[in-house]
């Protein structure tokens, strides 16, 4: 008699270990960190109690994007603004002006948000509880729960792409992600220590980025490699199991780079949706199989120009749904030749205070080129 396909994945879904190993796995991560742990700029010292906004601010940037290149900007938001007051007393633009190139600008609106938020309806202290803290505006339950156990060191386990890694290849998870989330997270909570919650999220954190990593990892080196089940069968590169991503369709549009002597031409995209509140230069729609001619007839209204000069080549970019390519075309205009509605002229040389997402970055620097 044959089993289906549902119940052979029951049947390989882990269980936590009951053996001696398994109790010890707590404390053998805990003295690795002691030993190892990272020095990050939003990491206080051993023994000091965490600052729950630096620990907000840096799990907010660092959501779909790495260390390195959070590391520079949440040094630069903190000695702008170093509490959370004075972040919610800041203006929108000034955050996205900040912001500009971390990408997934959203992120910068729900913190602005989340700041006023806390300042506003919680006295500027943070809600030290996980239920509290998914009530702000951005925090969604895994930042929440990085939040409740690292600032206030509630006993919960977040658990981030790291984390995933070195679970999935501890417990030899064959379900594949997303699916198997739910099994990760249950399993993960094995490996919390009994005080030192905060510092169990953040070793598990550590041990992904530096010994577990997705390729060749240093298993030699984990302390955690006894009773590693991937590691035992030799195929820890094939965890965590991942379905196949289906990529989105390719979009086109066209990007007009306006000159009003030494000034460029922008607007602002609404507020909601994609790159929503940045500053663009005026463009067409971005759609799938969009013909050149009909992203040229988007072009903007200008007294005086006739003609638009296609640049050669074309700008690509990569968001999360889908590859663009956008056409740039570039145009003069006189001195005195005025914005068309909801636009404006802004020096080129002040473009790196505009709150300019990459890809615009990158029309910019071709149709000035």
């Amino acid at each position: 008699m044959s089993l289906s396909g549902a119940a052979l994945r029951r049947k390989k879904t882990p269980v936590p270990d009951r053996d001696e190993t398994a109790a010890a796995r707590p404390a053998l991560l805990l003295a690795w960190y002691d030993r190892h742990r990272r020095v990050l700029p939003w990491r206080t010292p051993a023994g000091h109690r965490p600052d729950p906004y630096a620990v907000w601010l840096s799990e907010i940037m660092l959501q779909q994007t790495g260390v390195k290149t959070v590391g520079p900007y949440f040094q630069k938001f903190l000695a702008r603004w170093p509490d959370v007051a004075a972040l919610g007393r800041a203006s929108l633009d000034d955050v996205l002006r900040m912001w500009a190139g971390l990408g997934y600008y959203s992120r910068a609106r729900n913190l602005h948000a989340c700041a006023v938020a806390v300042s506003r309806d919680h006295g500027g202290a943070f809600p030290d509880s996980e239920e509290g803290l998914r009530s702000l505006p951005g925090i969604g339950p895994y930042t929440a729960a990085a939040i409740a156990a690292i600032a206030f060191n509630r006993r919960t386990m977040p658990v981030d792409g790291n984390i995933e890694r070195v679970v999935s290849r501890l417990y030899a998870v064959e379900d594949p992600l997303p699916q198997a989330k739910p099994v990760i997270q249950k399993l993960a909570t094995t490996l919390l220590g009994e005080a030192r919650a905060g510092d169990s999220a953040q070793a598990l954190m550590d041990l992904g980025a530096s010994i577990c990593t997705p390729k060749k990892p240093a298993c030699s080196l984990c302390p955690l490699n006894e009773g590693c089940a991937a590691r035992q069968r030799g195929d820890q590169e094939t965890f965590p199991r991942k379905a196949p991503k289906k990529a989105g369709d390719l979009r086109r549009g066209a990007a007009f780079v306006v000159t009003r002597g030494g000034e460029l031409l922008v607007r602002r995209r609404p507020e909601k949706g994609l790159l929503g509140g940045m500053t663009e230069v005026p463009g067409s729609d971005w759609r799938a199989a969009q013909a050149d001619e009909a992203a040229l007839e988007q072009a903007p209204k200008l007294a005086g120009v006739t003609r638009w000069r296609r640049r050669l080549g074309v700008v690509t970019h990569v968001f999360t749904h889908f590859p663009l390519e956008l056409v740039v075309y570039t145009a003069e205009v006189a001195a005195r030749t005025r914005a068309p509605k909801d636009m404006r002229w802004v020096p080129i040389a002040t473009l790196d205070g505009e709150a300019l997402p990459n890809v615009m970055r990158k029309v910019i620097a071709h149709g000035l080129g």
